[in-house]
């Protein structure tokens, strides 16, 4: 395993404040953003109640709501090839949280820090939340992205260990699941918003696909945070809804071949 540790730099943390925990934080070196529809006030009460006894500073990026009964086309949706990648067309609530998402990106763009950690409202924080990510980022200054919770780890592949210990790679199955939490660079961002324009995927699942956007994605093997209850309350769709959506039978042969197709692009890109 390849280990690599630096040191925060004074220059990154000149503006740094000491929170109620004790970790250094700073806007300059790392900026958090969490995701919240207008709707979901009780959710970012919890996040901003828990933010406020870490001593941490997250930032409210406003989700976008999509109202299917007034508009069934939607800008840069490409409905044959997410059809043909997801065996379902796409849902008005995950089209509304894949614009949400390039929103956060943009915000951190605009920013001045060196990397972003992007979550979506069910998470719980946790107090070493902000330093251990960017430990992380140290660790494996070469990521982009740093997935630092998912659904699933399998097959993992270790490359990097940080100085608190956790742990940074790929999988070689996948796909992972959950963009509740990561960790993004400017390189990463930009090049997320670029490679992202055309939707053909859940923003999940296209958050993932390094092969095909050219980010260099990573994974800690270890969650760094966990969902919190409001997790089980999906606010896109309950798993009837999905089914109901699915194609069948024959109408879904592209579909699995387009899976298998992507297990072995994951696995060769897991292993570069």
């Amino acid at each position: 395993m390849r280990e690599r540790q630096q040191t925060e730099s004074t220059a990154d943390f000149s503006e740094a404040r000491r929170s109620g925990t004790g970790e250094t934080l700073s806007r300059r070196g790392i900026v958090s953003y969490v995701i919240n529809l207008d709707r979901s006030l009780d959710r970012w009460q919890h996040i901003k109640s828990q933010a406020d006894e870490f001593g941490l500073d997250v930032q409210r990026i406003p989700g976008v709501e999509i109202d299917a009964a007034k508009n069934t086309q939607w800008p840069d949706y490409d409905r044959a090839a997410f059809m043909r990648g997801n065996g379902r067309p796409m849902l008005p609530q995950e089209y509304g949280c894949y614009l949400a998402h390039v929103k956060a990106l943009n915000a951190f763009l605009e920013s001045a820090a060196e990397c972003a950690v992007i979550m979506e409202d069910d998470v719980n924080l946790s107090a070493d939340l902000v330093s251990r990510a960017y430990g992380a980022h140290q660790a494996a200054p070469f990521a982009e992205v740093i997935k630092l919770l998912n659904h699933r780890v399998v097959w993992f592949r270790p490359i990097a260990r940080s100085s608190n210990g956790d742990v940074i790679g790929k999988c070689l199955f996948g796909p992972q699941g959950s963009a509740a939490c990561y960790l993004v660079t400017r390189a990463g961002a930009r090049k997320l918003v670029d490679a992202l324009k055309v939707i053909t995927c859940p923003y999940d699942i296209a958050l993932e696909r390094g092969w095909a956007t050219g980010v260099k994605i990573y994974t800690l093997k270890d969650d760094l945070i966990t969902l919190s209850v409001r997790s089980k309350e999906s606010q896109i769709a309950d798993r009837a809804r999905y089914r109901s959506i699915k194609l069948r039978g024959l109408r879904k042969i592209p579909t699995h071949i387009w899976r298998m197709v992507e297990l072995f692009r994951r696995v060769r890109y897991a292993v570069s």
